[in-house]
């Protein structure tokens, strides 16, 4: 009966894994209900934001202003990769590094020299690893992102854009549409993206504001706090996404556990019922070679 010893041997080892898997998932799911929460209560703020930017928006300003001011070439780009400091999370990681990939080439490609920033110890490991320069990498930021952590990412950038040393940042992170969707995405942060198409065009209204002190005053405050508002919605969406795709692998791994269970009780019954047949034929021959 030494294989029968052996598969109980192995359902014992899954069960246990399925145990482990079980309790990630739920752990994760708690983890991304809180987080979830986090990015609805970041997006009408953002909104209200990039409605009054777009509001204020002139060409005039746009030329004042170098936060809004859009290169005619970009020479020089930052890229800030959000990936995550731990993995089981199906293919969250990887997604992202290719997103970044992609991004990095096309700037390659075009002739710009591209500067990376790297959040997240997998990010961080996989371009260390691929031997890309990387200018600076953070991984002490928690599963619960602040509006801090985005301004250290971000307002050292802010102000070399304005001084002209960079001509675009772009953020690379997971895009939180629902715990089974979170596509990697890339939004660019610098320069700040002129308003879409005129609401009047769109047969909409716009709203005529009154003014104080200034729209330059109001755009000097507004564009970095809109900036660093992106990079702050990016990691918390990021965090949500990271929480979303760690439940949805670790509950596909707990259901194959399940499944591999079900096959291994099955071999282990049928080698038993193979033991106990033959055991059976050996005393029925034995008898009735006694008896003859």
């Amino acid at each position: 009966m030494a294989k029968g010893r052996e598969l109980k041997g192995r359902i014992r080892t899954v069960e246990n894994t399925r145990k482990i898997t079980r309790t990630m998932e739920m752990v994760a799911t708690s983890k991304m209900k809180r987080a979830q929460d986090r990015v609805i209560a970041a997006r009408p703020y953002a909104n209200s934001l990039a409605e009054v930017i777009s509001s204020l928006y002139s060409p005039e300003l746009a030329e004042r202003f170098r936060l809004l001011r859009q290169p005619a070439k970009i020479e020089n780009a930052a890229v800030i990769l959000l990936t995550s400091n731990r993995g089981l999370a199906g293919g969250f990681n990887a997604n992202l590094i290719r997103e970044a990939r992609k991004l990095l080439k096309q700037h390659d490609d075009a002739g710009a020299k591209t500067m990376l920033r790297i959040v997240g110890r997998k990010g961080l490991g996989y371009f260390r690893y691929v031997g890309r320069e990387i200018e600076s990498s953070r991984t002490d930021f928690t599963d619960r992102p602040t509006v801090g952590n985005a301004a250290e990412l971000v307002d050292d950038l802010i102000g070399k854009f304005e001084r002209g040393e960079l001509d675009a940042v772009d953020i690379v992170y997971a895009k939180f549409n629902s715990a089974l969707s979170t596509p990697p995405a890339t939004l660019r942060i610098l320069p700040v993206p002129p308003p879409a198409e005129d609401a009047a065009k769109k047969g909409g209204l716009r709203h005529d504001y009154l003014l104080f002190p200034s729209a330059d005053a109001i755009l000097e405050q507004l564009l970095p706090l809109y900036v660093r508002n992106s990079v702050y919605r990016a990691l918390v969406e990021t965090a949500a996404a990271e929480q979303g795709a760690r439940r949805t692998a670790m509950k596909n791994a707990t259901d194959n556990a399940g499944d591999i269970i079900n096959v291994l009780r099955r071999t282990y019954n049928r080698a038993r019922q193979a033991q106990i047949t033959q055991e059976i034929a050996e005393i029925v021959g034995g008898s009735a070679a006694l008896e003859g």
